[in-house]
């Protein structure tokens, strides 16, 4: 489609946001239903109100989105395409077949038809067509999760929301191939980009999801990303979130989950490089017997900064909840972990873990964890736990005392300290595929684009220890 520029390049502020809504408005309102009309307009004024999160707010304190507000960005209302989008999308980790649903800057992309339905019933596409041919879906689910009222990123992306990824999977369904989510950001100038995806799964449904942000070249963006995932009663999900991104690049991920009776899912958040990286994770447990396990595993280094905030509400009782978040930051990185666990008062027999474990290779790296139990019913079981410090020395003289160098020392302890996250990965070329590329991050190897999980066109070569295991 040919590219149609619709804003000058420019620092985002609440004003600027506010001019281009109203500037745009027939535009961004024309194919409407009068729901989405309305849900626009109430997210609007939301954003009027709470504008961009600063450090103000307890919860962005140590997150400071001032600097990357500034760099000034293109601003675009149609779809920016001028790859090859065959050539951007190309899957090639080994054995792992997977069903590609692709965005490029924001928008989707797709060589067939922009929705599909399947056999079974699935349907994957384009959200914005979604909108179109299945507005009572639409009206059920969108903006039923993602609270914009508490979130002025939320209720911006609410406000402009055009395209993304729409994945509906009927009741009594299970999918053996795995879904890839992939979103690619490449153009040859900085942008400010808005997706949204919505992701519901029926009753007694299953599905495998890997959903990947990627920078394609070095060029500066701003991502605000919010997606909606609804886990019907009984309902399965396997999810992965997968980053790497530039250095200059900026991502705001917010996903909202909600489980209903029984559900169960299973998410890891595999964050490589990014500049700033922010992943807001909110569960709702929305009936009883429900399982969330969410595990976290970040990679910085350099001037890098992430910072996940994970909100668990256990509404209703009998659900058990575990987050494990782990990290290895280098030079001047820095990261930050706050996890919060609400116990409503019915929600009895809650089970809830939380754990965030950190190792800093640098005096200069730093990381900020906030663990946090909010419980107000007496029959729980919850505990949570931090602990951030450097690579433990005895260990470190036990295996030099073996005949291993300190490098190759350094590496097995810090690659035995992520595999602890990266074990619980249940698709097993997944699983090789992110193992490698660990090993790959840890000695500096893995560059975005280089290395990347999705589109890598370099020969396989698994990376191998040069260690004598026979001394250990």
């Amino acid at each position: 489609m040919k590219e149609i520029k619709t804003d000058t390049k420019e620092i985002i502020s609440k004003e600027r946001m506010i001019g281009l809504f109203e500037k745009n408005r027939e535009g961004l309102f024309m194919t409407d239903s009068e729901f989405m009309s309305r849900i626009r307009k109430d997210a609007m004024e939301r954003f009027r109100e709470l504008g961009f999160p600063t450090t103000k707010l307890e919860e962005w304190k140590n997150t400071d989105l001032k600097a990357s507000l500034e760099k000034g960005y293109g601003y675009y209302l149609h779809p920016v395409i001028d790859v090859d989008v065959q050539k951007v999308f190309h899957c090639n980790i080994p054995h792992l077949d997977t069903a590609i649903i692709a965005q490029l800057n924001g928008w989707y992309v797709s060589k067939d038809v922009p929705l599909m339905e399947l056999g079974n019933g699935m349907i994957l596409g384009s959200l914005a067509e979604a909108f179109k041919e299945y507005p009572r879906i639409i009206e059920k689910y969108y903006g039923k999760y993602a609270d914009f009222t508490s979130s002025g990123l939320t209720a911006l992306n609410t406000a402009f929301a055009q395209d993304g990824i729409f994945i509906y999977v009927p009741d009594n369904v299970s999918s053996q191939k795995t879904i890839q989510m992939v979103n690619v950001i490449h153009h040859p100038e900085s942008i400010f980009l808005q997706s949204r995806n919505l992701i519901i799964l029926g009753k007694n449904s299953r599905i495998s999801l890997v959903h990947c942000d990627d920078s394609y070249n070095q060029q500066a963006s701003f991502a605000n990303i919010v997606t909606e995932v609804f886990i019907g009663e009984n309902a399965s999900l396997d999810h992965y979130k997968l980053q790497n991104m530039n250095n200059d690049s900026t991502l705001i991920s917010s996903v909202y989950f909600n489980l209903e009776q029984a559900a169960n899912l299973e998410s890891h958040f595999i964050s490589f490089n990014g500049g700033l990286l922010r992943n807001n994770t909110r569960i709702l447990f929305n009936g009883k017997g429900g399982t969330a396990n969410v595990r976290g595993l970040y990679l910085m280094d350099r001037k890098q900064h992430i910072d996940n905030h994970v909100f668990v509400d256990h509404a209703n009782p009998e659900c058990t909840s575990s987050e494990l978040f782990k990290g290895i930051l280098d030079e001047n990185a820095s990261g930050v972990f706050n996890g919060h666990v609400l116990v409503r008062r019915n929600a009895q027999k809650t089970n809830a873990y939380q754990g965030n474990k950190n190792i800093l290779l640098t005096d200069t790296a730093r990381v900020n964890s906030k663990p946090f139990l909010e419980i107000y019913a007496d029959d729980v079981k919850c505990s949570h736990g931090s602990a951030t410090g450097q690579l433990d020395s005895e260990a470190m003289f036990y295996l030099r005392q073996r005949g291993i160098s300190e490098e190759n020392a350094r590496m097995l302890l810090m690659y035995a300290f992520a595999n602890e996250v990266i074990s619980k990965i249940s698709i097993e070329p997944l699983r090789l595929r992110i193992e490698d590329m660990v090993k790959k991050r840890l000695r500096g190897e893995l560059s975005v684009c280089e290395h990347c999980v999705l589109h890598c066109n370099t020969p396989e070569r698994p990376l191998e220890f040069d260690i004598d295991v026979t001394k250990i």
